[in-house]
């Protein structure tokens, strides 16, 4: 495809119109994922999740200022809430970072989520493969909210960056702990603020008291004021300590392969998923058992079960 050569070759602008095709989800993803995936894995992702005001998008820009100023080129991808009514994003980055916008080291990307309640849009792991392939040192990539469903940051991320502010000490007591799991790093921001060390201390006892890590690593609790760059610096040492952990002990590869068996499952569902919803009004087989479900005469656990159960029935609901 002629946009993945130009794209290849350093076009910023071929960049902007895949990145638009993958997140429309055309029936040219696959055909351009499969040109770029020989030229991925060099980039360094990390995540960035954390609740709503807790200073994300800062310290994405503040790190970004500090990764530049060291020759770093950066991709940025800013996954914003989606409308479930009018399927509209806010799309914040087009007001915030804008330091970066005439800099072309710098590639910024926002995204909707789409329905996606984990809070990463299903393109967005696309739209890091195209920035990782474009040639960008660190991808930084920032998301919407914080909680159980925002574990599927790790599937796209090689470190993970969760930044909550003094306000959150009632929360921190009910946080899940797959959370507390996936963060390799906790930033404390608007550390001016009252019960800064308080909530720093909480969040030290949990982790003191969580099961051990597979990889010999204690995530530090950052005190940080964003606004002002106080931490940011800090937070960038935690990162390149965490991600030479992951080289040293051949843990990157693995969390990498293991990101990649989890793509390809979602994808096939993602497949599977979109070809029943084709078939469920207009192939005979699969309309007979909706209608018989509709109907009450059976229920749909069962109804699943026999279509599974069947290798024929099977093979020909998701066949093209």
């Amino acid at each position: 495809m002629e946009l993945v050569d130009r794209m290849l070759a350093g076009d910023q602008i071929a960049l902007a119109k895949l990145m638009t095709i993958v997140e429309n989800r055309s029936t040219d993803v696959a055909a351009i994922m499969k040109q770029v995936y020989p030229r991925t894995g060099r980039a360094y992702k990390i995540g960035i999740t954390g609740p709503p005001g807790a200073g994300k998008s800062t310290i994405v820009d503040r790190l970004t200022a500090l990764l530049r100023a060291e020759g770093c080129t950066v991709g940025i991808v800013a996954v914003d809430p989606t409308s479930p009514f009018s399927g509209g994003a806010l799309l914040g980055d087009r007001i915030r970072m804008q330091q970066h916008y005439l800099d072309r080291g710098v590639f910024i990307r926002s995204m909707g989520t789409r329905g996606s309640h984990g809070g990463l849009a299903r393109a967005t792991k696309d739209v890091i493969r195209l920035l990782d392939a474009f040639g960008k040192d660190y991808i930084l990539v920032e998301t919407v909210g914080v909680g159980q469903t925002e574990l599927d940051i790790m599937s796209a991320s090689d470190t993970v960056v969760v930044v909550i502010v003094p306000e959150s000490g009632d929360a921190i007591q009910a946080m899940k702990a797959g959370l507390m799991e996936i963060a390799d790093v906790f930033v404390v921001n608007k550390a001016d603020r009252g019960g800064a060390e308080r909530v720093k201390a909480e969040l030290e006892t949990m982790l003191r008291m969580s099961p051990p890590r597979k990889l010999s690593w204690e995530p530090p609790v950052i005190l940080a004021e964003a606004e002002r760059g106080n931490g940011i610096q800090e937070i960038y040492e935690a990162i390149n300590r965490h991600r030479r952990e992951l080289e040293a002990s051949s843990k990157l590869r693995e969390q990498r392969q293991e990101q990649e068996k989890t793509e390809l499952i979602e994808i096939i569902e993602e497949l599977i998923h979109e070809r029943l919803t084709a078939r469920a009004s207009s192939d005979g087989l699969l309309a007979k058992y909706v209608v018989r479900v509709q109907r009450g005469e059976l229920d749909p656990y069962t109804a699943a079960n026999e279509i599974l159960s069947s290798e024929k029935v099977l093979s020909e609901l998701v066949a093209r």
